[in-house]
């Protein structure tokens, strides 16, 4: 056997000039296809097809701190584009992104630093992101007067109080969702400061949210998709909940985008590889996947606007 019939394509060096657009970039990554500059090349791919497919409903899972780490106005603007048809996202993005839509801030700040000082000046610190006491303050204020509007003789979704939260507001994730009636699942609300505002305020008052109210409309959707692709940042609860949501069905997902920085032999979901994930039937057997690993605030910029700017061709 010649060495030839053991490779695959040449590598083409990469080449970069100044004014390239973001999918020009991405088409030299492409040419080197080497370690994650050709896992991100391959993800544009395959979030390219999911999104031209008309017949795939387009999930969005939401983990980790995004929000803070500026990429809420993404997520908002695929949703405004419709390019999300259900998202799941952690408690904390929520939160945070209803922070921002009532007008508080996040602040540059860094991870090293004197931790115990931040905490006398009622600051609060994601990484080498800084958010005063204050944004809660406003946030405890604002969600208690959006939950006086429930009512004690209905039983209500955890889908139904986001929805509820987002036709209050103006802007961000929340606000486009409900104006586009995009749902918006949040499966550990509870683990969230929302869950914990909601708490404080149904001490008093005995409004039922049916935590597992939101399962059938999910599965419900499963069901009916002819076929589906899903967009993960993170994992963590959103991924498992997409994923097992489609186990239910005889069906799996089709396209799958996978951008974590956990590692994959350490057993946990939010590493767990998407090949592995066709071993429980989430993804179909022929279902085009890709993990890209790194930093999800540099990859998901890049991949949605490789992607944004091959739609407008």
């Amino acid at each position: 056997m010649k060495p030839e019939d053991l490779c695959g394509t040449p590598v083409i060096q990469a080449k970069v000039r100044p004014g390239m657009t973001v999918n020009e970039l991405v088409e030299q990554y492409g040419n080197t296809r080497a370690y994650n500059a050709g896992s991100l090349w391959r993800a544009v791919n395959i979030y390219e097809n999911m999104l031209r497919d008309k017949d795939a409903v387009k999930f969005f899972g939401l983990a980790g701190a995004m929000v803070p780490g500026g990429m809420g106005g993404i997520v908002s603007d695929l949703i405004d584009r419709g390019h999300i048809d259900i998202l799941v996202s952690t408690g904390a993005n929520l939160t945070h992104d209803t922070i921002e839509a009532i007008g508080c801030k996040h602040y540059h700040g860094t991870e090293i630093c004197d931790d115990v000082l931040l905490r006398e000046e009622e600051i609060n610190r994601i990484y080498d992101i800084f958010l005063p006491n204050d944004a809660f303050i406003k946030f405890e204020s604002f969600l208690q007067e959006v939950f006086e509007s429930l009512e004690k003789s209905q039983k209500y979704s955890i889908q139904d109080i986001t929805h509820l939260i987002g036709e209050h507001l103006n802007t961000g994730i929340l606000a486009e969702a409900a104006k586009k009636d995009i749902p918006v699942f949040c499966p550990a609300l509870q683990d969230s400061m929302i869950g914990l505002q909601y708490w404080l305020f149904n001490q008093t008052r005995g409004i039922t949210v049916d935590a597992f109210k939101d399962m059938s409309k999910l599965i419900d959707r499963c069901f009916a998709a002819k076929k589906a692709g899903a967009m993960l940042v993170g994992g963590g609860v959103p991924k498992n909940y997409i994923f097992q949501s489609m186990l239910m069905t005889p069906n799996g997902f089709d396209y799958a985008v996978q951008l974590t920085g956990d590692r994959p032999d350490l057993g946990g979901l939010s590493g767990a590889t998407l090949d592995e994930a066709k071993s429980w039937g989430k993804l179909t057997g022929e279902a085009k996947g890709q993990t890209v690993y790194g930093d999800a605030t540099i990859n998901l910029p890049l991949i949605v606007a490789a992607v944004l700017e091959r739609l407008e061709d």
